[in-house]
Order: C-alpha cells, then structure tokens, then sequence
C-alpha cells in the first residue's frame, strides 16, 4: 500500500493533469513524432533530436504547472513555497547525475524502476489515467525535455 505522501502526489499530480490539460503548447509532439532514442544502461547519452537545451527555459519549465516537477522536488527555488519531498531535493542533481541519467529519468524513469511515482514525460503507450486532451501527446516535447536537462546540469551545488 503506497505512503499517504505518494497517494497526495498521485491525487495531487493527477489534478493537475485533469484541470489544467497541462497547459499544452501547439508545439507538443504527437505520439508518431517522437524522436528515437538508445538507452544504453541507466542512460539515453544523445540528447532527443540532437537538441540543444537552454537552462534559462529550462527552469521556466520546471516552475511551470505543466511539467508538475515541484510538486515532488524541492531544490534553488526560492519563490515556491511548498515544493514536496517525495522526489530527491534537486539541489546539486546536475553534479550528482550526467545530462544522459537526467535525460533517461525524465524521458521514462520507469526504465530504471518500474515502481517510480515519477511520470514518464516523453512516453505515450502504455498509460491510464490521461486526459482526453493529452492522450497520445508527451507531458514535455524533446525540446522541453532538453531545455530541463540544461537547467538541471547547472545545479552543481
């Protein structure tokens, strides 16, 4: 039986999910245009479509309701006040994890624990409990997954 902790995520998260329909930009991929990508052990080494990130919209995206990141994590963000605790603190995560083991956790971090209350945020099969809106679209499009994994790499400390 999952904590309380997990079950308010689950509830928590799913809320968000229903109410906002993420917020989806015209710019989410569809299921058939996800870029490929190798998973090679606990890694995807190559960013999704040979992308660049930006850490500046990176971390718009991680304080931004759609991508729900803080509702598990706390880390350098003073503005928000109740980031949960679920989820590792992401202070010094980018010292910690390589661009490849970011890239990996949040593209399906269910690959590497099938158990996670971590959201697949560039995964489309195999889901339940999608809103109507989002069913067969990622959470975060390839850009976006990048764009985080920029900001990400930049919290040495």
């Amino acid at each position: 039986m999952p904590s309380a902790k997990i079950r308010l995520a689950f509830v928590g998260f799913a809320m968000l999910a229903t109410a906002s329909g993420f917020d989806a930009p015209t710019s989410i991929a569809r299921a058939d245009l996800l870029v490929p990508y190798a998973i090679t052990g606990d890694a995807i080494a190559a960013p999704l479509g040979g992308l660049s990130g930006d850490a500046a919209r990176g971390r718009t995206i991680i304080l931004a309701r759609k991508s729900a990141c803080l509702l598990c994590h706390a880390g350098p963000f003073p503005e928000q006040h109740f980031p949960g605790t679920i989820g590792p603190d992401l202070r010094g995560v980018g010292a910690r994890l390589t661009p490849g083991q970011m890239r990996l956790r949040l593209v399906d971090a269910t690959r590497l624990n099938p158990d996670t209350v971590m959201p697949p945020y560039y995964r489309v099969d195999g889901l339940t409990r999608v809103a109507d809106a989002q069913r067969g679209k990622p959470i975060l499009t390839a850009q976006e997954i990048e764009d985080v994994i920029a900001f990400l790499a930049t919290l040495q400390k």
